[in-house]
């Protein structure tokens, strides 16, 4: 609903939250899905040393995986505190500034991530 005023300037709904909704929601049903493979995985490399680890961890499908859900807890990381900076944070600058440093810290979390898993599975 608009107001006259809206009307007038032609301001109202930007409808560009539905992307976001729907993107963090698919990457909620991705890490529902995953996360029972993801806590077998754990569980198997309990109580193993670095060889039983990364023999485990070496392994194409659980490689898969252990990708998948880093990518989608940090891509829906990214989303949700995107969200929650874009409504709660006011200047302008301050914003821009935020959302890049939440972009570029989601990145480094999932590289960091992604480099700790094949330094793992290389068993380096």
């Amino acid at each position: 609903m608009r107001t006259p005023l809206g009307r007038v300037r032609n301001l109202g709904s930007s409808h560009s939250g539905t992307k976001d909704f729907w993107r963090q929601r698919l990457t909620a049903v991705a890490m529902t899905l995953l996360i029972v493979p993801v806590i077998v995985i754990m569980l198997m490399l309990v109580g193993r040393n670095q060889a039983g680890a990364s023999q485990i961890l070496g392994s194409l499908p659980i490689a898969i995986i252990l990708l998948l859900f880093i990518v989608a807890s940090t891509w829906h990381m990214k989303i949700g505190m995107q969200v929650v900076i874009e409504d709660y944070v006011h200047n302008e600058k301050l914003k821009l500034a935020s959302v890049m440093a939440n972009n570029f810290f989601c990145i480094a979390v999932a590289l960091a991530s992604i480099y700790a898993i094949l330094k793992l599975s290389s068993g380096v």
